[in-house]
């Protein structure tokens, strides 16, 4: 049975602005579950979003106050003895809040994992893959630069499928951005992401030039308001149009692959609301013959392991995944960090999620979080009473 439930806001820089249509990242404020049970067993989840309510309804720290005052009291006294009653309890008990949700799933599977001696993808099914090919993000803004970029990591056989973030400026400018940057590394797949930033008129308008240049998958380009207008953009264009944002619960899921809506699924566990939801929606792509792209929230690497041991289960994963948030930090929080290598990620293969935090950096980091917001918290009243 639970014993104690930790929600810890750990900060930690990233290497370098990471620039998306809706906001500009230069650090990565992980929501960390630390869950330890009266039998002497300890696991970890991840409920990490990007760039705060810019990109999601649930923040870092909306996620901890509603974890500390609504999950851990309602767990710890109904005392479940599984997972699976656990998430029962708290969808019956609490509506929404599925990152969340995710971060407790995850920390009670890689309990459950250590305590049978199985990794958390065989109490997904099991795994039909052991490594996933794994894609890097360009998002510093400017071409030359990104250019660069890609081409030390494909020299490092880090990467060879790359992803441009774009919508922040005009149409022919980001057009511009996207081809020279396939031109320059032809034999790449490129994605590009607007996370929503363009109206379907726009659309229109700029799928035609990024088809024309050779650009091979399109996320989410429109308001995930939108669904037929996603249709549309399908039935229109030859380039393969993904569903990100638009991609949430399972029953969501559903009628978007029962209407079409897309070529392409990115699945994200956090946006699913755990990981369960995430191989449900897996398998509904799969019959409905929508292919399927493993996404991230910029995890780092306790959400970034939680994801591979899910896509690991897909029967299959034709466009591959961008599990790439750990490389996006400055520092580790596991004692051996994430094998990347021969330009993908292999699969833990441990007890539970396989991975090692180091609680004490953990800890570590949450308290120089709390006495950051604690000096913030002070210069505020100074100002207000000046």
């Amino acid at each position: 049975m639970i014993r104690s439930i930790q929600t810890l806001l750990v900060p930690i820089p990233t290497i370098r602005e990471h620039k998306l249509a809706c906001t500009v990242m230069r650090e990565q404020l992980m929501v960390l579950v630390h869950i330890q049970t009266n039998d002497g067993y300890e696991g970890w989840g991840e409920a990490t979003t990007i760039g705060g309510l810019s990109y999601a309804e649930e923040s870092p720290h909306s996620i901890k106050t509603n974890i500390d005052t609504y999950f851990t009291p309602l767990l710890i006294k109904e005392r479940p003895t599984s997972t699976a009653q656990a998430m029962h309890l708290l969808n019956k008990n609490i509506n929404g809040n599925r990152f969340a949700k995710c971060a407790i799933e995850t920390a009670l599977l890689d309990i459950e994992g250590k305590r049978l001696g199985v990794p958390i993808s065989e109490l997904l099914g099991g795994r039909v893959r052991d490594q996933l090919e794994v894609a890097w993000t360009l998002a510093s803004g400017n071409t030359d630069t990104d250019i660069i970029e890609a081409k030390q990591v494909i020299e490092a056989k880090r990467h060879r499928i790359f992803k441009l973030k774009i919508g922040s400026r005009s149409i022919a400018k980001d057009v511009e951005h996207v081809i020279a940057i396939k031109q320059a590394l032809p034999d790449c797949r490129i994605t590009v992401d607007l996370n929503q930033a363009w109206t379907e008129l726009d659309a229109m308008k700029g799928i035609k030039l990024l088809q024309d240049g050779g650009v091979d998958l399109i996320e989410q380009p429109i308001s995930m308001r939108n669904p037929a207008g996603l249709k549309r953009l399908k039935q229109h264009f030859d380039v393969a149009i993904m569903a990100d944002e638009i991609v949430q619960d399972p029953q969501n899921a559903f009628y978007l692959a029962a209407n079409h809506c897309a070529d392409v699924f990115a699945v994200k566990i956090n946006q699913a609301g755990g990981l369960k939801n995430a191989c449900l929606i897996g398998q509904m792509a799969h019959l409905a013959g929508i292919e399927l792209y493993g996404g991230t929230m910029l995890e780092g690497p306790i959400g970034t392991a939680a994801s591979a041991h899910v896509f690991s289960t897909y029967p299959s994963i034709n466009f591959d995944t961008e599990l790439f948030g750990p490389l996006l930090l400055t520092d580790d929080i596991l004692t051996k960090p994430l094998d990347y290598n021969n330009f993908g990620l292999t699969v833990p293969t441990g007890p539970g999620l396989g991975i090692e935090v180091n609680a004490d950096k953990v800890y570590d980091y949450a308290e120089r979080n709390l006495s950051r917001a604690s000096a913030n918290k002070n210069n505020l009243k100074i100002n207000m009473n000046a």
